[in-house]
């Protein structure tokens, strides 16, 4: 887990708190508690907030969502691989997505090369994970965020073919 202030337009500065969830994942502190210090500190110099949250568990996920909202700008999910489609705006003006998705090859399986993969659901032994080629995308969301409060008035999914 960490943060840091980053430069935004007109010499303005947003922050963005990395954490890790700890469902199927290992042990760590509880990302839930360890929030705080890093909005407080944050909050000191902006109100635009971005959290992003790595987790394998969308309910994780989606709880931490519910527990900041109203207090930073988004939540966003990774991890998976797999961009959701539950991207929204809470009631606090908080926005949400479990997964922001993956930048890499859709022609795989969650960027692997899809014979090693299922080879390996096949046989159990381990393998070495090669990335595939092709279809590369840049998936994402683009957020809408008023400076002064803080709060999200809207996001939107993308994934965008990228063509060498």
């Amino acid at each position: 887990m960490g943060s840091e202030l980053m430069p935004a337009a007109a010499g303005d500065v947003f922050g963005v708190v990395n954490l890790d969830g700890r469902i199927f994942m290992r042990p760590l502190s509880c990302p839930f508690t360890a929030v705080r210090e890093q909005i407080a500190r944050l909050k000191a110099r902006t109100n635009v907030i971005i959290v992003v949250m790595h987790a394998e568990a969308t309910s994780e996920k989606k709880a931490l969502g519910w527990y900041l909202d109203g207090e930073v700008s988004a939540v966003l999910g990774t991890h998976t691989h797999v961009q959701t489609a539950d991207d929204e705006i809470l009631p606090g003006g908080t926005a949400y997505i479990s997964d922001a998705g993956m930048t890499g090859p859709f022609d795989s399986v969650i960027g692997i090369q899809k014979e090693t993969i299922i080879r390996k659901f096949l046989n159990q032994l381990p393998a070495k994970f090669d990335v595939a080629k092709g279809d590369i995308r840049l998936q994402g969301v683009v957020l809408d965020i008023d400076g002064q409060s803080g709060r999200a008035r809207a996001i939107e999914r993308i994934s965008v073919p990228l063509h060498p």
